[in-house]
């Protein structure tokens, strides 16, 4: 950690700390961890390298920090299920706000998935430790819905996979979305895809009638 990290930035030193966040962003979500290099994201935060460094230290430490930040916004939704709220209602807000996720934080997305594809080199203790529990804490919520007959008998962990699935695919796939529906207005792309999501999950968890 650099002494600028360690001691309080002044508003102008947290501006530009941001500025190389959001150009490492963008390239770490087009180039990953190994493409993305300090020249590039110094040329996308219009600075020298030097400055970049100044920062942050490294490479290794902006990717680290980009991660960090999004694993706190990425859980966000799942850990906002209630036990108490009404099953299908809680479940259908998940997947809108992952939708919505997917539709305003398309660079987040690819990055996170990135990472996973590269093996999580700097987030598998978190995805086996702080996710793990998570998922485990809302699968045993879901579980309990369904046994009560409030839900469909479901495989709660797979449907919080296939949740995930379902509406990241829009951000860390849009090239290929967009390409098979013709490039599509992305306002009206992710309200098909809202009506469709609600429909389907809807049918797949209401309870049968007994």
């Amino acid at each position: 950690m650099t002494d600028v990290q360690t001691r309080k930035l002044t508003r102008i030193q947290r501006e530009k700390r941001e500025v190389i966040l959001q150009a490492a962003l963008n390239a770490f979500s087009v180039h990953g961890l190994r493409g993305a290099t300090l020249e590039k994201i110094a040329v996308e935060a219009g600075m020298s390298k030097p400055h970049v460094v100044y920062y942050f230290g490294s490479k290794d430490a902006i990717y680290t920090e980009l991660l960090e930040s999004l694993l706190e916004i990425w859980l966000s939704p799942l850990r906002d299920i209630s036990p108490q709220g009404d099953p299908l209602a809680e479940i259908l807000t998940y997947v809108r706000r992952k939708l919505r996720m997917s539709q305003e934080m398309p660079r987040e997305s690819k990055l996170f998935a990135t990472e996973i594809l590269h093996g999580a080199p700097r987030t598998g203790a978190s995805l086996s430790g702080d996710l793990k529990e998570l998922v485990d804490e809302k699968a045993d919520v879901i579980s309990r819905w369904s046994a009560e007959g409030r839900l469909a008998r479901i495989d709660p962990h797979h449907l919080i996979f296939s949740i995930w699935a379902m509406t990241q695919h829009y951000a860390d796939f849009d090239v290929q979305v967009r390409a098979v529906l013709g490039a599509p207005d992305d306002a009206a792309l992710f309200s098909d895809a809202d009506a469709f999501l609600t429909d389907f999950f809807v049918r797949a968890l209401r309870p049968t009638a007994t």
